[in-house]
């Protein structure tokens, strides 16, 4: 199973294209604009199923399936939490519990970016047991920590920790949370200001059955976005 989180920059109906090289089951799409705006049958794959949510029906957060899973919204999703989504994910016999997220910075003091994750994971906690992903725009870094009085980066992943939930980048590659060497955003694009603010968390389940992370490269995807994406694969039963 293929799980891809990509900030596309908006307009992902003409960088679809794109995504589908990757051959993903999964894509979580911050800053995607409304499906009813895709003309899916003009792509040489198409989705399985859909969500979106959003404000804004230019930029809201997509999450698109292929090879037969389906999704199923759960129905305490908590609207305050902005653009995270609780999903179900099922194929067959095989589930799991997603939580798509893009944290963005809304007016409110106390939900800026990062402070959402740390709300919504409280919030959710009995459905982040057994088979649990996370995945998407995070929007923050533990060199941020200062920033937060409360839900800082590192707040989060010591909570996710305590789940037995871990970034499968940093398992993978043996880095440590704030010096990443795979940056997958460059602010304004310029190459001199890289940052790692996409994630991927996962449970036991899906940790061991791990077999690769990437990270796109800058020339590659900088024509088409901020931010680059993390792919990540499982060997896991539902293939």
């Amino acid at each position: 199973m293929r799980i891809v989180t990509w900030n596309c920059n908006m307009a992902f109906r003409k960088k679809l294209p794109l995504i589908i090289g990757l051959k993903p089951d999964i894509v979580i799409v911050p800053e995607c604009e409304k499906p009813d705006r895709f003309q899916f049958n003009l792509y040489s794959k198409q989705p399985s199923d859909i969500l979106w949510h959003g404000n804004n029906p230019n930029k809201g957060l997509g999450v698109f399936s292929f090879n037969e899973y389906k999704f199923k919204l759960l129905d305490n999703h908590n609207i305050s939490f902005k653009t995270i989504l609780p999903i179900v994910v099922s194929k067959k016999d095989f589930d799991f519990v997603l939580l798509a997220i893009w944290a963005n910075n809304p007016a409110e003091k106390g939900s800026q970016y990062i402070e959402q994750v740390w709300k919504a994971i409280h919030y959710y906690d009995e459905q982040l047991n057994g088979r649990t992903l996370l995945a998407g725009d995070f929007n923050s870094n533990t060199i941020w920590d200062k920033q937060h009085k409360e839900g800082s980066h590192s707040s989060v992943v010591q909570k996710l920790a305590e789940k037995g939930i871990q970034s499968v980048y940093h398992l993978f590659y043996k880095q440590q949370q704030g010096r990443e060497m795979h940056p997958t955003f460059f602010t304004y694009r310029h190459k001199d200001k890289p940052y790692h603010l996409d994630y991927c968390f996962a449970s036991d389940y899906f940790i061991k059955r791990l077999e690769s992370v990437e990270v796109g490269s800058y020339e590659e995807w900088t024509a088409y976005s901020d931010h680059k994406p993390l792919v990540v694969t499982f060997n896991t039963v539902a293939d």
